[in-house]
């Protein structure tokens, strides 16, 4: 005897692809992609992390590049939204700063800072030769340098930062110092050393 649900089984059209959460499974592909990297990583790595078949992975991405950039995309909105709610908080320019810091020192220790930087990661491997890729990391890092910059001189404005330091020089010298402390995170640093280190670049704001 049929049952409601074989019924229902039966009536569901052919061939149809099996739906899945998308912004799921490119979380999952980012932790791939940043631990072993764009080369390092194979279909097979993602398709098992992703928790999809090769052949619904092709259909959804193309290939892994089309996957990359998809997590790369996915990426850049967790990491932008976590930092912009990170210093939203507060409401000077320095401390603004100060929160921007501990952010990325949080995540440039222990097992996280390991894991690296997604951006990093497709900067080092594909800039210089995917024009594409290379295009999202330079918006990348425009963007939080961009962040940067807005909280230098709205720190200038209501006077907790110096007024005799460049907001661009010293935006861009910021920036530097945050990706380069996902690249150092990498090696496995501990928290206090990374927290030192976003003590000393608040020395720069005068």
């Amino acid at each position: 005897m049929e049952t409601t649900a074989d019924l229902q089984q039966d009536q569901r059209p052919r061939g149809r692809p099996r739906e899945f959460d998308i912004d799921a499974a490119l979380e999952r592909a980012i932790d791939v992609f940043s631990v072993h990297g764009y080369h390092g990583t194979s279909i097979g790595d993602l398709a098992d992390a992703m928790q999809l078949t090769p052949g619904s992975i092709y259909k959804a991405f193309k290939d892994k590049r089309g996957i990359l950039l998809a997590a790369f995309d996915r990426y850049r909105v967790l990491r932008s939204t976590k930092l912009k709610a990170a210093i939203a908080p507060f409401p000077l320019g320095r401390d603004k700063i100060g929160a921007a810091l501990q952010f990325y020192a949080e995540a440039a220790h222990g097992e996280f800072g390991q894991r690296g930087c997604l951006v990093i990661t497709t900067a080092a491997e594909l800039a210089a030769s995917d024009p594409v890729a290379a295009e999202r990391v330079t918006v990348a890092h425009a963007t939080n340098e961009a962040v940067m910059t807005d909280c230098i001189l709205l720190g200038q404005s209501d006077g907790s930062v110096s007024t005799r330091i460049d907001a661009a020089d010293t935006a861009r010298a910021l920036l530097c110092l945050l990706q380069g402390m996902r690249i150092v995170g990498k090696t496995g640093r501990n928290r206090a050393e990374m927290m030192a280190v976003a003590d000393v670049a608040m020395r720069l704001l005068g």
